[in-house]
């Protein structure tokens, strides 16, 4: 039997990719192949790619080219390739539970590329997306979740992130805010290094519980993950 907690938080912040769609195969298949055109290692270039804003791959690995150029490239190929863009299990029931003024999408995507996907998986649409085409610097910098809490009207610091990617752990935790983390893109060691507050398997290992001024959710830790907590926030 998994072991259980219950949270307490004003808004749910969650990651796009990884976290409520499954959209890992297609962006793999469009990165490799990219990577193959410029000569790069694949793997290594869907590793950096993974829960970042793809400009800064780009740039990162192509230094002298014309960015935004080779990143409208990238996208327009992301919203081409939709095979198996689907939702992650537990996503449908546990968005459909939530308040949509009380979570909100924070995603390395751009807005057009998100709303593809958000389209192509069928979920339901909070009261807030945020992507990158909002913001002046991507995660792993803190901006996304602050602004998020900010828009939606919450501290970041009474927020619950959910992330994927080691890149969005730390934005969130830059926040200020607690984080969960899911082992959907990379291994758990490499999510602990992070320092997540809680790893669990999924959404389907999130359950609402009630809602009375803060949302209580029960988490169902995966058993051999060991996250660090910031005392005194979970009973």
């Amino acid at each position: 039997m998994r072991p259980t907690i219950s949270i307490q938080t004003e808004a749910l912040l969650f990651d796009m990719d990884g976290v409520l769609i499954d959209s890992t195969p297609a962006v793999a298949r469009v990165w490799t192949k990219w990577a193959l055109a410029h000569g790069f290692d694949p793997a290594e270039t869907v590793r950096r790619a993974q829960g970042r804003p793809s400009i800064t791959t780009i740039r990162e690995l192509l230094p002298d080219s014309d960015h935004p150029r080779e990143n409208a490239k990238v996208e327009r190929s992301e919203i081409e390739d939709l095979e198996g863009v689907v939702p992650l299990p537990g996503t449908l029931e546990l968005l459909s539970h939530l308040p949509s003024e009380r979570w909100a999408i924070v995603t390395s995507s751009t807005r057009p590329l998100a709303e593809v996907r958000l389209r192509a998986a069928g979920l339901p649409r909070p009261a807030l997306i945020l992507t990158s085409s909002d913001v002046t610097y991507g995660k792993p910098h803190p901006e996304p979740y602050r602004k998020a809490a900010d828009s939606l009207g919450f501290p970041s610091a009474h927020c619950v992130v959910i992330e994927d990617a080691p890149a969005g752990i730390k934005a969130g935790k830059g926040a200020g805010s607690r984080v969960i983390a899911f082992p959907t893109t990379v291994p758990v060691p490499e999510l602990q290094q992070a320092a997540p507050d809680w790893i669990v398997e999924n959404c389907r290992a999130i359950t609402l519980e009630s809602v009375n001024g803060q949302m209580r959710f029960r988490l169902e830790e995966l058993p051999w993950s060991v996250p660090s907590r910031q005392a005194g926030m979970e009973e």
